[in-house]
């Protein structure tokens, strides 16, 4: 199977807006702010959209110019009720990632911030690349931590003193597969980071994660031809025997599916998920 068959049959579903979460919030108003990033594709495009649909003020950013154009003519076609700003920026940067906090600060209340882009490099220890290592840690876990902390003051500078950070973890947070020893390890990490911010948030400032297991995603369909090579398998029986075998629902999540998760967790309805973990990836580490 090509990487775009693979695409065809296991990428998103087209998203539509019955398929959003919206919630009656005081706090999901316009003038309140949701930083998103990886909002080029994926989860993270979901996410931005999932908040606009809950009249937020969406300050969508990634690396990717043209993905984010596609995330704005959706928020467009969707005619969702929250304003989204488009900020290109590399989360690598330091200065960019400052810059990503300051122009969400232009346009309102700093008061969410979620952090979902990721990337991905399968293999062996012994073979695995350290750039791909040191990248994957510096977009996945280093630069969830810089925008917290410059999101923190504009936490405290709201008017009640709070805010909400939401991360991007996974059921490779929890449990480890074999060859992904960078995605495995700043998973792991960034519920050490999620925690960490809930301890020095003297109840205000609120942090969770979110962990599923595979989602329908761009990022998980383009490596499904290269680990069907790898394992002598058809990315069929990868799917089914590899990356559903222990879990017991028989199917991956969609991208939205995963926003609205973002969309409750951040909510007044969670005010008591606090370093915690929302776990939705289908009993995979419950139900052996």
């Amino acid at each position: 199977m090509t990487v775009e068959e693979a695409m065809e049959k296991y990428g998103p579903s087209e998203l539509t807006r019955d398929d959003l979460l919206v919630l009656e919030d005081p706090n999901y108003t316009p003038e309140n702010v949701a930083i998103v990033t990886g909002a080029g594709s994926g989860i993270g495009q979901a996410t931005a959209l999932a908040f606009a649909a809950n009249g937020l003020t969406v300050v969508a950013t990634d690396r990717d110019e043209d993905g984010l154009a596609e995330t704005g003519t959706r928020d467009e076609e969707l005619s969702l009720p929250g304003e989204l700003v488009t900020v290109v920026a590399d989360l690598t940067n330091d200065s960019a990632l400052e810059r990503i906090v300051e122009e969400a600060a232009e346009q309102g209340n700093v008061r969410y911030l979620a952090n979902i882009a990721g990337i991905q490099t399968v293999a062996p220890i012994e073979s695995f690349p350290l750039e791909k290592y040191d990248l994957m840690h510096d977009v996945m876990q280093r630069a969830p931590m810089v925008l917290a902390k410059h999101c923190l003051p504009h936490f405290r500078d709201n008017e009640d003193g709070r805010g909400v950070v939401g991360n991007m973890c996974s059921v490779h947070g929890h449990i480890v597969t074999q060859d992904k020893v960078a995605y495995n390890t700043t998973k792991f990490g960034l519920r050490g980071l999620t925690q960490s911010i809930a301890a020095e948030g003297d109840g205000r400032v609120r942090a969770f994660t979110v962990s599923t297991a595979y989602v329908k995603t761009a990022l998980v369909a383009k490596q499904l031809p290269d680990t069907a090579d790898r394992r002598d398998m058809t990315v069929d029986e990868v799917v089914e025997n590899v990356m559903l075998e222990h879990t017991r629902v028989k199917e991956m999540m969609e991208p939205y599916e995963v926003a609205n998760l973002f969309v409750m967790g951040c909510s007044n309805h969670s005010k008591h998920l606090n370093g915690g973990d929302m776990t939705h990836e289908g009993g995979m580490s419950l139900t052996y």
